[in-house]
């Protein structure tokens, strides 16, 4: 799984005209999964992704993580996170996975993420044409592997 990060003031979603979740402070992520992903990626992510601390403590270090700052957090499927571009213009998404495995594990990250956090995950609709407003604060954007662990 990879996901990308952001430090926002405030994220939303809208789909087909209707918003569908928005945060205020926390973090935008974008959530990609490959074909050989599984519970263990979801697992390690979602405790990483819990545990990171990007946010400022009272002497302007960032040493709390969005636990920490009791922050929000908006997770969105974006299977463009696996584009290979190396051969042409157009790019190839044969290394995302489909629906059957991307959809689980998704869910389960939200699942995981809710329990990490002990609140309600925003999230968008997984295959849905999105409109995604932040504001990156920082600006901070970090991304994460799972298969990058070492």
């Amino acid at each position: 799984m990879k996901v990308v990060i952001q430090k926002v003031s405030e994220a939303s979603v809208v789909i087909d005209g209707v918003l569908n979740g928005e945060i205020a402070e926390g973090l935008m992520i974008l959530v990609g999964v490959s074909p050989d992903d599984n519970k263990s990626d979801v697992d390690w992510l979602s405790g990483k992704i819990s545990r990171l601390r990007i946010f400022n403590d009272p002497q302007g270090i960032p040493n709390l993580s969005v636990k920490d700052v009791q922050g929000d957090i908006l997770l969105i499927s974006q299977f463009t996170l696996f584009a290979s571009t190396e051969k042409g213009n157009r790019p190839s998404y044969i290394n995302a996975a489909g629906p059957d495995v991307a959809v689980p594990l998704y869910e389960a990250m939200r699942d995981k993420l809710q329990d990490e956090l002990g609140k309600k995950i925003e999230t968008g609709v997984f295959g849905a044409d999105m409109k995604v407003s932040l504001v990156n604060n920082g600006p901070i954007t970090i991304t994460i592997d799972s298969k990058n662990r070492d």
